[in-house]
């Protein structure tokens, strides 16, 4: 039998760890259906693509797994030469991290001190204020206009002790965006003590002519800026954690001293080397998001919920009441997991992510009970 484990006062930790609030990550499916006793459950709470990984990807990994008692290579050379040469960029200016997040964790420790401030929307991704409030640093939080960034609002919330402006491009979890006009205005404007890290995660979903790619538009024009993408989402690789950052070669300096050693694992590594080279699938795939998002969008209409938009990304986001948690929870036991939004700063929303034609119309049946319940 264990003895007895020593207990550990709050004192040990910093006061900064002891007054976070963690990221609260969507629940898994396996968790559910123990703690409920369901056979099916759908998941649409954490954004991910509903078709795994390209098949070229998943060669990869196959390839790999005679490889995995080794080291994978901790600089990652292969993907940021194969991703500096599609992006027209210089190998010193492409960063990979353990998904974008792993990249603002990074871009943090880098860059905060105790008293430092950063800037962004809200609700918008809880990482940008948790991994500043780790260091000590702290998080000027701005309401978000018409359900997207005020762009105005975050240049004058910026003072001296600003350090970094995140503006999250489509926003998490509204899934709203800002114009190219809009961008390029703040651009203009935003001081040159200041980092930008615009968050393009759900770039690939976009075919808009007024939708800036932040590396084109703004880094290879001299802003100061750190573009962030992450092969998540489209391609379907959550599960490896990987994604990359463009940013000038400083940037990139910075983020190798303090990111954690051979972070990016061997499989990821393969697998999104491999998902560059299959645009087809990646035309498919945005083309079938395209779809579904409408028709997510009419199954919350039908059931009296008003997606917030227009919508771009692979989600969609929904006020439900002063507290979601309730309609969370019930849709849970129907079998639905959708994400409530409290920890994004939206605590009476949820958001959903877009899905397959058969999870939708789970969905639906599931809010039909829910419906009848009420009645």
């Amino acid at each position: 039998m264990a003895g007895r484990l020593a207990e550990i006062a709050d004192s040990f930790f910093t006061p900064a760890v002891n007054d976070l609030v963690p990221y609260e990550p969507g629940k898994p499916v396996e968790e559910v259906q123990r703690e409920l006793g369901l056979e099916r459950v759908v998941k649409l709470a954490s954004n991910e693509g509903p078709y795994g990984p390209f098949p070229a990807a998943r060669e990869a990994i196959e390839r790999c797994v005679g490889e995995l008692n080794r080291y994978p290579d901790g600089g990652a050379y292969r993907l940021r030469a194969a991703l500096a040469e599609r992006l027209d960029l210089r190998f010193e200016e492409v960063a990979v991290g353990a998904g974008s997040d792993g990249l603002v964790d990074c871009l943090s420790q880098a860059m905060l001190e105790q008293g430092d401030e950063i800037v962004c929307g809200w609700p918008s991704f809880p990482s940008y204020a948790i991994d500043a409030r780790k260091l000590g640093a702290v998080p000027r939080t701005i309401a978000l206009r018409d359900g997207r960034y005020d762009l105005d609002a975050l240049l004058t919330a910026v003072g001296p002790r600003t350090k970094i402006v995140y503006v999250c491009l489509p926003n998490n979890p509204t899934g709203t965006t800002n114009t190219r006009a809009e961008l390029d205005a703040y651009f203009e404007r935003v001081p040159e003590h200041v980092l930008t890290v615009l968050d393009q995660a759900y770039f690939e979903y976009i075919d808009d002519p007024d939708y800036p790619d932040g590396m084109e538009a703004y880094l290879k024009a001299g802003r100061r800026v750190v573009v962030l993408r992450t092969f998540s989402k489209i391609y379907g690789l959550a599960g490896l954690r990987v994604g990359y950052a463009a940013a000038p070669a400083a940037v990139v300096t910075a983020i190798g001293k303090v990111r954690r050693a051979f972070d990016i694992t061997t499989p990821a590594q393969a697998a999104a080397l491999a998902s560059l080279d299959s645009p087809g699938e990646l035309e498919r795939r945005r083309l079938l998001n395209e779809e579904g998002r409408a028709g997510l969008e009419t199954v919350l209409r039908e059931h009296g919920l008003e997606p917030v938009g227009p919508a771009v990304a692979n989600f969609v986001f929904a006020e439900v009441g002063d507290d979601s948690r309730p309609f969370f929870e019930a849709l849970l036991r129907e079998g639905v997991i959708v994400r409530p939004t409290q920890g994004f700063g939206a605590p009476g929303a949820i958001r959903v992510t877009v899905g397959t034609d058969e999870e939708h119309r789970v969905l639906a049946e599931a809010l039909d009970r829910l419906g009848a319940l009420s009645k």
